[in-house]
C-alpha cells in the first residue's frame, strides 16, 4: 500500500469522526450509577473511613484482651535476667508470643465462631446480635484471669451498680481490669525468673572480688553460666508450660 493511500484513509477516518461526533453527543448516554449506598443515614465513604479507623484498634485488642500481654512481659524479663542482650531477638519473641496466644485462645475463638461468626455468615443473625453472642466466651476468659480487686476498682470508677452475676458486667469495666491484672501477673512471674539468675550474678561477683579481679566485668563471666543453667533445666519447656498452664 502506497503512502498516499494511507494518508487518504487516515484523512477520511478523521473526517468521519468529526461528522459523527455531534450526532453521538446529541444522543443521551446510558446512565452509569457510580454511587455506593451506605447503611442507614451514613454515607458509604464515611463508613469506609470509620471501618479503617476501627481496624487500627485490632492490634490493641490483640494485646489487651488476650494472653499476649502476660507472655510478652515474661519473655522480656527472661531476656533481661539472662543478660543476653538481643538474643533471642524481638522478632523471635513476638512470633513465639503470637503463636502461644493463638494456642491459648483457640478454645475461646472456637466458641465465638460457633456462637456468633457462623450464624452471622449464614444470615441467621445480624451484626449486633453476633457481637452480643460472641462476647460471653471472651468475657468468661478474661474474668477467669482478673482479680476481684481490679474488677471492683473499675466498677466503682464507672459508678456501676453491684452486679448479681459476672455476665452482667459490661466490657468497659472488664477489659481494663483484665489488663492491669495481666500486668501484675506478668511482673510477678518475671520477678521469680530473676531470682536464680540474680544468685548466679552474686556468686560470680563475690568470687571475682575475692580473687582480686576487679577489672573483669562479672556479667561476662556469669552469662555462660546462666545459659548453661537454662539449657540444663530445659528452661524453654518449663517456662512455656508454666505460661500455658497459668491460663487453664
Amino acid at each position: 500500500m502506497s503512502r498516499r493511500r494511507v494518508v487518504r484513509l487516515a484523512l477520511a477516518a478523521a473526517i468521519g469522526l468529526l461528522v459523527a461526533a455531534p450526532v453521538l453527543a446529541a444522543q443521551p448516554p446510558e446512565a452509569v450509577n457510580l454511587n455506593v449506598d451506605g447503611i442507614g443515614n451514613v454515607s458509604a465513604p464515611l463508613q469506609i473511613v470509620v471501618l479503617l479507623t476501627l481496624i487500627t484498634f485490632i492490634p490493641a485488642a490483640l494485646v489487651i484482651m488476650t494472653s499476649f500481654t502476660r507472655i510478652a512481659i515474661v519473655f522480656h524479663f527472661l531476656r533481661q535476667a539472662m543478660g543476653s542482650q538481643e538474643m533471642p531477638s524481638n522478632q523471635m519473641l513476638v512470633g513465639l508470643t503470637l503463636f502461644l496466644t493463638a494456642f491459648i485462645m483457640a478454645p475461646v475463638a472456637g466458641r465465638i465462631n460457633d456462637a456468633a461468626v457462623q450464624p452471622a455468615l449464614a444470615g441467621r443473625i445480624d451484626i449486633p446480635q453476633a457481637l452480643e453472642l460472641g462476647t460471653p466466651p471472651l468475657r468468661e476468659f478474661m474474668l477467669k484471669q482478673t482479680r476481684e480487686r481490679d474488677l471492683a476498682l473499675f466498677v466503682e470508677l464507672a459508678r456501676l451498680p453491684r452486679p448479681e452475676r459476672a455476665d452482667d458486667l459490661p466490657m468497659r469495666a472488664v477489659i481494663p481490669a483484665f489488663a492491669i491484672s495481666e500486668l501484675k501477673t506478668g511482673f510477678q512471674m518475671g520477678f521469680f525468673l530473676f531470682v536464680p539468675f540474680l544468685l548466679i550474678d552474686l556468686v560470680v561477683s563475690t568470687t571475682l572480688l575475692s580473687m582480686g579481679m576487679l577489672q573483669l566485668p562479672p556479667a561476662m563471666i556469669s552469662l555462660p553460666f546462666k545459659i548453661l543453667l537454662f539449657v540444663m533445666i530445659d528452661g524453654w519447656n518449663l517456662l512455656v508450660a508454666s505460661l500455658v498452664r497459668s491460663f487453664l
